[in-house]
């Protein structure tokens, strides 16, 4: 089983990650952020990784903190599971519709972070969160993890529909990048035999 487990303690922020990249979309998450709990929840769901999440922070100062500290352990702690990235098919592209909104994700487990964010609102806010946070929360998943991530949105009006679509269709495309292909049988899908 392909499983991680890290803390990462900051003046601003305590963030526990624990999660099973070979589960069955198991969750508890708790932030004191129930919103952004939920997006956590349906990550967990669509891309079948068992993660359990306690996270708390300044959010009486702003949310950016905390918001900002759970991407990067999420993103250490898959990389951290991935193990080597052995036999992984590494790439994953997902189209997820929701409602009236579009949105399509594209990852790389390159080992060279690069992160693309385009189509998303700018300057709103949902449930009293900043919505370019979770621009925040992607691009340091993308970073910790060490890997590709476009993310478009196509068109939505709803930024509930918009931010929930983000997170499942993120979920689906890394659970195709992280699946094991047994034609590679153990092997590093890359002619230069590293990632």
């Amino acid at each position: 089983m392909r499983k991680a487990e890290l803390k990462r303690e900051t003046k601003e922020t305590s963030v526990y990650v624990s999660l099973n990249l070979d589960g069955r979309g198991n969750y508890s998450v708790k932030t004191e952020i129930p919103f952004l709990s939920h997006m956590l929840e349906l990550f967990s769901r669509h891309s079948l990784i068992d993660l359990k999440v306690v996270a708390e922070g300044d959010v009486e100062v702003d949310h950016h903190h905390l918001i900002e500290d759970v991407g990067i352990a999420l993103g250490e702690a898959v990389l951290t599971a991935l193990n080597g990235k052995r036999g992984i098919k590494r790439y994953g592209f997902f189209t997820l519709p929701m409602d009236e909104t579009l949105i399509s994700c594209a990852i790389d487990i390159s080992g060279r972070p690069y992160f693309v964010y385009r189509g998303f609102p700018e300057f709103k806010t949902l449930m009293g969160i900043e919505f370019d946070l979770f621009r925040e929360f992607w691009k340091s998943f993308a970073y910790s993890l060490k890997c590709n991530l476009h993310i478009n949105c196509h068109y939505g009006l709803n930024l509930h529909h918009i931010a929930e679509g983000t997170f499942k269709c993120v979920g689906r495309a890394l659970k195709e990048a992280i699946e094991i292909d047994p034609r590679l049988k153990g092997e590093v899908p890359s002619t230069k035999g590293v990632l």
